[in-house]
C-alpha cells in the first residue's frame, strides 16, 4: 500500500510540473489588472500587429523590446510564439505580441500607454 501511495504522489508530481506557467503576472492597477513581466515591467500591445505576427521593425524594438521567451517555452492556450523583427520568439497573448517600453524605467511605470495612439498597456 506504502508503494502504491509514494507512486501516485510521484505520478501526480510529474503530471503537475508538465504543465507551462503563463508567461506574465497580472497585476492591479489604478488602469484594472494588467499584464507584467515576471518584475514588474508593463506589457503593451501594438494595434498595427496582425494575429500571429508582429509589425514592430528593428528600429521600432529599439523603443519597444520584444517581450522574449525562453528557448525552451511552448505555446499554450490563449499563449503562443511569433517571431521578432531580431529573429527571436517572443511572446503573444491571443495572437498579439507582447512588448515592454524602454520609457518605463521602474515596476509599475506605464508610461506607453496610448503612445502614438498605437500602444496599450495589455490587459
Amino acid at each position: 500500500m506504502k508503494t502504491l501511495l509514494v507512486s501516485i504522489g510521484l505520478l501526480a508530481a510529474t503530471a503537475l510540473s508538465a504543465f507551462a506557467a503563463e508567461p506574465v503576472k497580472m497585476v492591479d492597477t489604478k488602469m484594472g489588472k494588467i499584464m507584467t513581466t515576471d518584475k514588474g515591467m508593463t506589457l503593451y500591445m501594438f494595434d498595427k500587429d496582425t494575429k500571429g505576427k508582429s509589425n514592430c521593425d528593428a528600429a521600432c524594438l529599439k523603443k519597444w523590446p520584444a517581450f522574449h521567451a525562453a528557448a525552451t517555452a511552448k505555446a499554450e492556450g490563449e499563449w503562443s510564439l511569433v517571431k521578432a523583427a531580431d529573429g527571436k520568439e517572443m511572446w503573444a497573448y491571443s495572437g498579439k505580441p507582447l512588448y515592454t517600453y524602454s520609457g518605463d524605467k521602474k515596476a509599475g511605470d506605464m508610461s506607453g500607454d496610448g503612445v502614438g495612439g498605437v500602444w496599450h498597456v495589455a490587459k
